[in-house]
């Protein structure tokens, strides 16, 4: 078999896929005519159902937010993060009321994507497509998404089952380790990008407010560097705006750094519900017409059915 071949095969049987979806399309228009009060009844529990499911108190919605992670990796912070997503929590956790009431329950986590390679966060994959070896839209290491779902009657225990969650896991042994050896080498680094601000600072202000140049021959160059004397000196403008910029990062994420997992934002409540009622109507109809016809289809079949039985 030879590629066309192989096209024409691919071919034939999307076509008599389509051909079958179609007669059963029909076969179900049949039925739904013939036992309209079977279908029509089945139509009818189903958007009750789906009225209920989707009434006020019921509402459900998913909370999102972004934590930072100071110190464990990915891999540690998901290890510590299951037992939120399987509910087999230690008893001694307070957490465990909020998820074995089912007041907070669909834990999971996404990726947090950084497409400039800046350190900042982008966007988040919800929708799981992001690539680990991808070089564009790289996974950052020390961001992750958390999300969970809340109904509407619970949405007053927001803040407390956020404080449980980040207390479960910044009790973790082994996240408390990693935030022990990460938290000095950061405070260690934001100190020495200090101390280079004021180098910086130094090689300006020293010499060019404290030196007595007039006494010195001044010559031009072009390249924006001056002489005096023998001394060669310029003005690092550029170099410490840059340097006060990447200290103030630093200086922000001790600030940050108060605990292994800290959270960047409050979790934030999306606007659309998981079962909002358009949708929960829409999807319950379909059902119920499917439903229906199967009962339909076994109403119109069923001296079939019972001689079969019978055989």
């Amino acid at each position: 078999m030879n590629f066309f071949d192989l096209c024409v095969a691919c071919g034939r049987a999307i076509g008599n896929g389509c051909k079958a979806l179609w007669r059963l399309f029909c076969r179900m228009l049949k039925l739904s005519y013939r036992y309209w009060w079977i279908v029509l009844t089945t139509i009818v529990l189903a958007i009750a159902a789906a009225l209920y499911y989707s009434r006020w108190e019921n509402l459900t919605y998913k909370v999102n937010a972004v934590a930072l992670l100071n110190g464990p990796t990915i891999s540690q912070f998901e290890q510590a993060y299951m037992p939120l997503c399987s509910g087999l929590i230690d008893p001694s956790q307070s957490v465990r009321t909020y998820v074995s009431s089912r007041q907070a329950f669909q834990f999971t986590t996404f990726r947090v994507i950084d497409t400039k390679e800046d350190g900042m966060a982008d966007y988040i994959d919800f929708k799981r497509k992001s690539n680990p070896a991808d070089t564009l839209n790289v996974q950052m290491q020390d961001r992750i998404c958390l999300q969970f779902c809340i109904k509407v009657r619970d949405m007053h225990l927001l803040p407390e089952i956020e404080n449980a969650v980040l207390d479960f896991l910044n009790s973790n042994e082994a996240l408390q380790q990693s935030y022990a050896v990460y938290l000095p080498n950061l405070q260690d680094e934001a100190a020495f990008n200090h101390s280079q601000a004021q180098k910086l600072d130094s090689l300006t202000s020293s010499y060019y407010f404290y030196n007595a140049s007039s006494a010195q021959p001044m010559n031009y160059s072009g390249n924006g560097v001056n002489f005096y004397g023998d001394r060669r000196v310029r003005l690092f403008l550029d170099e410490l705006y840059k340097q006060r910029e990447h200290m103030q990062q630093f200086d922000h994420r001790v600030q940050l750094a108060s605990a292994p997992v800290v959270l960047e934002n409050h979790f934030a409540v999306q606007p659309v519900p998981v079962n909002g009622r358009r949708k929960m109507l829409a999807l319950f109809f379909l059902l119920g017409w499917l439903g229906g016809c199967v009962i339909a289809e076994a109403v119109d079949k069923r001296k079939a059915i019972c001689a079969w039985f019978k055989a």
